[in-house]
């Protein structure tokens, strides 16, 4: 089992990391609430960019290290308000907290390797918007999740980007407009969550996944994946045109090459990456 090394700047302990079979699980430890506070959020993303040197690594988890009461109460509202006392009244923490939030949400896109979110508690705000920045989301049956910033006069502007990218537009609009907690059952009829599983299950279901992705050509995997995201926001023929360019450069990488040989011998494919 390894750990990743994450930026020596980062505070210690605020992300538990561990690396098995090629999955490599974060878990946020900033109790009670894993409030995404400045260092937080810089330990996820610290931990999220040194992935990228390791090609060991196929499958990120994240998770928090203290399941069944809260995922993430999203941003740290008394970090945030002490700033108020700032001469600009905090403008200038304000809006470094928001570049780095938005920085992590994508860079949880851009990874070249899947994100699972492993979700057992409530999610909330900028935490809702962290579990619907992943590529999937597994949840106990007692989760729930919500924008509630219109409650206390912030609306959830940011945590609605991702939000809305995941959910139809009226159900996200319900959830931005009322702040109103949403279970579970809910949470997977709007598609911010694909699997629901009692709390015993969670880390074993989302295991399985992990190691089913994993056991794929990662070249495979990460062409898909940025193709996902890119041809999202173009219009059906411009997606069309991408979308089979990347299919020709995919079908001449020799795992593409590969896995088609391996398939028509009847035997399991030997990936390279490359």
């Amino acid at each position: 089992m390894n750990v990743v090394e994450l930026n020596p700047s980062t505070p210690t302990g605020l992300v538990k990391s561990e690396i098995r079979n090629g999955v490599l699980r974060l878990e946020m430890n900033n109790p009670p609430a894993n409030a995404l506070s400045i260092a937080l959020m810089q330990a996820l993303k610290d931990a999220l960019d040194a992935t990228r040197q390791d090609k060991a690594i196929r499958v990120v988890i994240i998770a928090s290290a203290t399941p069944g009461k809260l995922f993430s109460a999203g941003h740290d509202l008394k970090e945030l308000t002490l700033h108020r006392a700032d001469e600009d009244r905090g403008r200038a923490f304000f809006a470094r907290s928001m570049k780095l939030c938005a920085e992590l949400m994508q860079a949880i896109v851009h990874l070249p390797v899947p994100v699972i979110a492993e979700v057992d508690g409530l999610a909330t705000a900028a935490g809702c918007q962290l579990v619907a920045s992943c590529d999937l989301a597994m949840c106990t049956d007692t989760s729930a999740f919500c924008t509630p910033g219109v409650n206390i006069g912030l609306f959830c502007s940011t945590p609605m980007v991702a939000l809305s990218r995941n959910v139809h537009r009226k159900q996200a609009m319900e959830m931005l407009l009322t702040g109103e907690t949403i279970d579970a059952s809910t949470a997977r009829e709007f598609g911010l969550i694909n699997r629901i599983m009692p709390r015993q299950y969670l880390t074993q279901v989302v295991m399985k996944y992990a190691d089913v992705i994993a056991s794929k050509s990662p070249l495979t995997v990460k062409i898909g994946k940025e193709a996902f995201y890119r041809q999202a926001e173009m219009s059906l023929e411009d997606a069309y045109d991408y979308t089979a360019q990347v299919m020709v450069e995919n079908m001449l990488a020799r795992d593409a090459e590969e896995g088609m040989n391996a398939f028509i011998d009847k035997r399991m494919p030997e990936w390279t990456g490359e």
